[in-house]
């Protein structure tokens, strides 16, 4: 398996495009309809670069994002920059200054609810989704106002304690622990890569793009016409129930269940995830493509 860390190729910008002009980093490469890659909390674009990789062998260009506070990007300490209203003014302004759009728009997790929240918001700049593990928000006011006190004492307990310590604890939830069969080398790779995240960074996600944090997407699910592929890993309970909601919810969304894959489908198993990926993109090319 090509290691999901290894470095892409391509143009590498950072972009003073953020709502207050924070700088975001930004790696466009490929040629053909672009794909718009949001990674989860705690990653960045090394994370989706064997998507990456595999999207442009497919034919199609990439822009990658680190989000704020991820990777190369900035990491303000103000927990407004990090809103879901501020994240998507900014994910819209890297399309502007890219020249593409309308894009099809694939996110894990945290980027899973940025590329919900962008088509909710903004469907002229989306084509399609692809979303991996990923969420409407809460719906429930009483677990959101749980989850926003959860994200704030971990945000508090990662100030205090510093980025090892908080990785070696949020690496060690049963949600990950599936990525145990990519062997040990990817392990200490992925390891490394989310110790180069910074506390500020991390802390305002936590509090700005968190799912307590955020307005729930539900109830603009009906009307949204946005073709979506719901991307879910079979061992992956509590996402799978999360992906059946929002097929029941969204006129134009399906599910895909990956085999031998938990949380983070489109590493534990890329070859199944890029291939359910690529022919739901294929289709809509031939749609699109008859008189």
């Amino acid at each position: 398996m090509r290691s999901a860390l290894a470095r892409s190729c391509g143009e590498r910008r950072v972009l003073r495009i953020g709502p207050a002009g924070e700088a975001l980093h930004v790696e466009q490469a490929g040629a053909g309809r672009p794909v718009l890659l949001l990674h989860g909390f705690t990653g960045s674009t090394r994370t989706l670069d064997d998507v990456a990789a595999g999207l442009r062998e497919a034919g199609r260009s990439t822009i990658a994002v680190d989000l704020l506070g991820h990777g190369d990007s900035e990491a303000p300490g103000d927990a407004s920059a990090y809103t879901m209203e501020r994240c998507r003014e900014s994910l819209v302004r890297v399309l502007e200054a890219s020249g593409a759009g309308p894009v099809d728009v694939l996110g894990y997790s945290m980027g899973g609810r940025a590329a919900l929240g962008l088509a909710v918001a903004r469907p002229e700049w989306v084509r399609a989704l692809i979303l991996i593990g990923a969420s409407a928000g809460l719906a429930d006011p009483a677990e959101r106002a749980a989850r926003r006190a959860s994200d704030e004492a971990l945000a508090a307990a990662l100030e205090r304690d510093g980025v090892p310590a908080f990785v070696e604890r949020w690496l060690a939830q049963p949600l990950f622990a599936s990525q145990a069969r990519l062997g040990p080398a990817f392990r200490a790779a992925a390891h490394a890569q989310r110790l180069r995240n910074r506390a500020a960074g991390l802390a305002g996600s936590l509090r700005g793009l968190g799912a307590g944090a955020q307005p729930p997407l539900h109830a603009a699910l009906a009307a949204l016409q946005v073709p979506m592929l719901l991307a879910v890993g079979a061992e992956d309970a509590k996402f799978r129930a999360i992906a059946e909601d929002l097929a029941h919810r969204a006129p134009r969304a399906r599910i895909a269940v990956i085999p031998d894959a938990g949380h983070a489908a489109h590493l534990e198993n890329r070859s199944a995830f890029l291939a359910e990926m690529l022919a739901f993109l294929n289709d809509l090319d031939d749609r699109r493509s008859r008189p």
